[in-house]
Formats: C-alpha cells, structure tokens, sequence
C-alpha cells in the first residue's frame, strides 16, 4: 500500500526504535501497550496531551456487559443491533458481547474499582437502548476517570513502556515493500524531544480517539482533531461510514454562541429516572418510542430536534428535581458540579440541554483483529470501524469496544511476531538506512508522494462552522452541497501548488480537519437515506433496498473516492 499524500513538516530532528507504536491514551491504546507488554514486546506510546488525558477520561456513564444476573450476551447482542440501524457487523457485536465480560473481569483484575452494593457485587444501571441493566460504573458518574487512572497507573509502573507525550502524529512510515515501519511526529515543547521526530517500529496501532472538532459544538476534548482518520486516509487506509456522527441527545446547553467542548449530561441520568420536557414541563418522548427517554440516541436526538422546531425554542429540559440533593450527590456527583458551575442546580431546577456532537461511529476500517487494508497498520476505539456500531452506538458500548478489540490486536501482533510475520526489525532490515531517509522524505515510498498545503490556523473555526450549519444533526443535499463548497474554498488558495501555511500544531490539526469534513461530507451526501444518527430531511425515510450498505472513503492522488460496498449480511 502507498501513501497518496503527506503533510508537509520539517525533517525529523531526532528518532526512536520500539516494536509497536501505540497513538493515544485512552482505554483502548493503554490496554493495547499493556498486554503488547506482557508479552515481552517493546511498545512505545504517543499521546497528544498527558498519558492521563485520554478521551476516556470524559466518559461518564459506564461500561456496558452482560455481567448481571438474568442478563446474557444474547441480550446485549439484540440491543446493539436494533440501536446499529441494520448496518451492524453481527459477528464484530457477537464477539463484543461474548468476549467482553471477561475483559471487563480483566480491567477489575488490573486495578479498576466498580461501584458496588453491600454485598460486594457490581451496581448496574440502565442507558438508552438497553432493555436490561448492564452498566458497570464508577464513582458515580466518573467511570472514564477511574479506568482511565487504573490503566495509567499500569502504564506507569512498567518501565519497559516508553512514553512520549504532547506529541501530535503526522504520517505513516512504510518500507519498500509498502509495510508500516513507524510514523512520523512532532512533540510540543522543549525536552529532551522535541519537534519533529521519527518512531521506526513493526507495528502501529492508532487509538487516537474522535473526531468532535470538527463541529462547533461537541463533547469532545479540543486535541480532537481526526488526526488517525486523517493519517491513515493519506497513508491509504479505507474509512467508512463517516456519515454516522453520533449527536448525543442530552449535552448541557450553554447558549447559541457557544463553541468547543460542552459539558455532557450523561444518559445514566435518564437511565436513572430523569425525563425529557420543554418549557411547558410537556414529556415529549412518550409516544415517540416505547423506551421514551431511553430510546437509542439518535431517536432521541431527532425527538429533542423536532421537538425545539416545533416551539421555536433553542433547547429542551431534563427534569431530574425528584432524584433530591442525596442522589444527586451520590450518584452524579461530577455532573451536579459541572451544572452547578454554569448558575444550574439540578436539584432545584430544570437542565437546559440540546444535542451536540459526540461521538464517530464509523472510522478506519478495520477486521475483527483490528487491521487495516495497510500492513502493519491496526486501529481501535473511535477512531477504528469495527463495524460494531453500526448507523448508532448503542450506549456504553464504546469502552467494551476499545477494551475488546485492544486484546484482539494485542493478540494478533504477538502471534505475528513470534510467527516473523510483522515487518523486520528496523536494526535487522537491509533497509533501515532507507527508513530515516523516508523520514526526511527521501526513499521507501514517500520520494514522489506530494506534500498536503497547509491550511491556516485560523481555517478550523470556518470548518466547524460549515458542518455544523451543513452536516450536523439535520442535513439535506443543499445545506451539504453549501458545506461542500465552503470547504472547497479553503483549498483554493493553494491549489496543489504544494504551497500552504508554516508548518505548526494549529496548521497540521486544521489540515487533518479539513480532510475528515471532507470525507464525511462526501459520505454524507451518496447516502440519500436517513438511518440511525444521518438524518437527511429530503430522504427521510430507510431505504434497505437501496442502501443497507457501508460507505467506503479512499484518498488518491486525485482526492478522495467515496462508494458504496454491497452490505454482507
């Protein structure tokens, strides 16, 4: 496989040698490096912030398996299907749902501490989509905090796993014979490391997390950017399904101004009792589904849109006053002070909420061990598309899924190796002079691979802007075209003439940007259709004659080639 394109960058100032490069810290990336570790493998990890800054931090809710009494992975199996809108891979939710109590077992096993009952069992509670209560939490509503802080702890004390932080990555390394063979990156600040660098490893696992910024609005951290979509499209990897953007129905309103990350109002507080009302304290979702709040998410969401079109409002309520000041405090204790930090007090008033984004359902493409179309090549969590998710993530299925596939990658990189099937160690391979050169953009399949113009810093707003007003909760062929447009004007200032802004953090993360709203766009538009979280107000109906189908993304030396794939049942 050969990269179609790169980004410009100086030429690395410095390089590091490992087996297997892991991109992000979140559960997904930290489990991958810890079983990649016990295995004896030398496992270096890059993260964009701090090691404990992972997307995984932010989650709130829980961690959904079929760990109760009467629950059965059979059960969570159908949930995830109906909520995946027919576009489920069953065999990536069966193994999901089988493998995942075990893993869960596993992270108990490696220090991560579930809210129990007197008795010593784990509490569960219920979320949107689940018919029984199969959501482990911790801390009340600090679930992401604690796996987070377990599985760094781990990290931490095995000297043997090297950590390179503030790192934003840039581009694929591959060797002559087109096999991954490291990536190129750039460290923020003065250190002992810093700029730009090469990591030559055999294997890379890009666990980098979402791609919320695209929008102007998202619960997602500002580090992220799409930076995986991004490497692994110019480095020829195939995504799919970008058009499936999960909005999560209940993020905690702000104002119409406001922009970047927003708090969420996780769906546990539904699942605990707290329902939906507009300004006339109406329960709108009854009716609408026979799970009302605790339908899917995308029903909600589109519940909650229609809801505020039809009274002219900018936003919804949770009413969660009944729980009383003990629950709130006991049970949601992070979400009481995010709401009572903004003037809100749950327990005294209405939550003003509206939908906002959260979460990539679809991502690189991946197969049940977690490889891409490129060699050497892996990815999991958000940034992957297991094909577990389907059109909708059912919730709390995404940390069981980074926690699974992290074991099955593990797993297959070992197996790979001890069977002298990844690529060869850079210190044995006839190429590994080749391999700096390539760094600096000489040999090994980067010598007539152009070089991506720089968008400026200040083009990331004018992106969100655009698929916010264009690709968002609603969408239509002319609000997408209009999208489409406007992000074609931001390229137009360097046509190919491989001419762009300094290379920066800022000007790297618009540029992958811009790339992933382009591709999402694109996939957006051929699906004329609404299923599951694409909502298309000129197609509003399912069309499974015509496009139960996943939507393949590729990037050429042409741009980028967006089609349907028959779906395989």
């Amino acid at each position: 496989m050969t990269a179609t394109c790169r980004l410009a960058a100086q030429a690395p100032g410095w390089t590091v040698t490992a087996d297997v490069v892991v991109v992000g810290s979140g559960v997904a990336g930290l489990t991958t490096a810890l079983r990649l570790r016990a295995a004896g493998l030398r496992v270096l990890v890059v993260t964009k912030a701090m090691l404990d800054d992972g997307s995984t931090r932010w989650a709130q809710g829980g961690i959904a398996a079929a760990l109760g009494e009467g629950d059965t992975p059979e059960q969570h199996l159908a949930d995830t299907l109906v909520a995946g809108a027919g576009v489920c891979d069953e065999e990536a939710v069966r193994v999901l749902v089988t493998e995942g109590p075990d893993a869960v077992r596993r992270l108990i096993s490696t220090g991560a501490a579930f809210d129990q009952d007197d008795a010593g069992e784990i509490l569960l509670t219920r979320e949107g989509g689940h018919h029984r209560r199969r959501i482990a939490h911790a801390g009340g509503d600090a679930t992401g905090a604690e796996i987070s802080r377990a599985l760094v702890a781990a990290v931490r004390a095995d000297p043997q796993v090297e950590v390179i932080e503030h790192a934003l990555v840039l581009d694929l390394l591959t060797d002559a014979e087109g096999r991954t063979a490291g990536l190129t990156l750039h460290v923020m600040g003065e250190g002992q490391r810093d700029g730009v660098g090469a990591a030559h490893a055999r294997a890379v696992v890009l666990a980098t997390g979402g791609m919320g910024q695209v929008y102007s609005a998202t619960t997602n951290p500002a580090v992220s950017t799409g930076d995986g979509v991004a490497l692994a499209l110019r480095a020829g990897a195939e995504v799919t399904d970008l058009e499936f953007v999960q909005f999560h129905p209940t993020v905690l309103w702000l104002g119409a101004d406001a922009q970047g990350q927003q708090p969420l109002i996780s769906e546990a507080v539904r699942g605990e009792g707290a329902y939906l009302v507009d300004a006339d304290e109406v329960r709108f979702m009854i009716g609408q589904h026979e799970l009302a709040e605790l339908a899917p998410r995308d029903i909600v969401a589109k519940g909650i849109m229609r809801r505020i079109r039809e009274t002219g409002a900018e936003h919804m309520y949770l009413d969660g006053r009944h729980f009383g000041e003990r629950m709130w405090e006991q049970r949601f204790p992070t979400i009481l002070a995010s709401c009572r930090s903004h003037g809100i007090d749950p327990v005294t008033q209405l939550i003003p909420v509206a939908p906002a984004a959260h979460y990539a359902s679809g991502g690189v493409r991946t197969d049940l061990n977690g490889h891409t179309n490129v060699p050497g090549l892996y990815a999991c969590g958000e940034v992957a598309c297991t094909g577990v998710h389907g059109a909708n993530r059912l919730a709390s299925n995404s940390l069981l899924e980074g926690l699974v596939f992290a074991e099955r990658i593990a797993a297959d990189i070992v197996a790979r190796d001890r069977a002298d099937r990844l690529t060869p160690r850079p210190e044995a391979a006839p190429a590994a002079t080749a391999l700096a050169a390539d760094a600096a953009g000489g040999t090994a399949g980067y010598r007539d691979v152009p070089r991506v113009p720089l968008l400026a810093s200040e083009a990331r707003a004018e992106i969100q802007r655009l698929m916010t007003g264009g690709v968002g909760v609603l969408r239509s062929a002319a609000s997408m075209a209009e999208a489409a447009r406007g992000l074609a004007a931001l390229t137009a200032a360097h046509p190919g003439d491989g001419k762009g802004e300094a290379p920066q953090v800022e000007t790297w993360e618009a540029t992958n940007l811009h790339l992933v709203a382009t591709a999402l766009t694109s996939a957006a538009q051929l699906r004329e259709e609404t299923r599951g979280c694409h909502w298309r107000e000129d197609f509003p109906d399912r069309d499974d004659a015509h496009w139960r189908v996943h939507v393949i993304t590729r990037a050429g030396t042409d741009g980028l080639t967006t089609l349907p794939e028959e779906y395989r049942a």
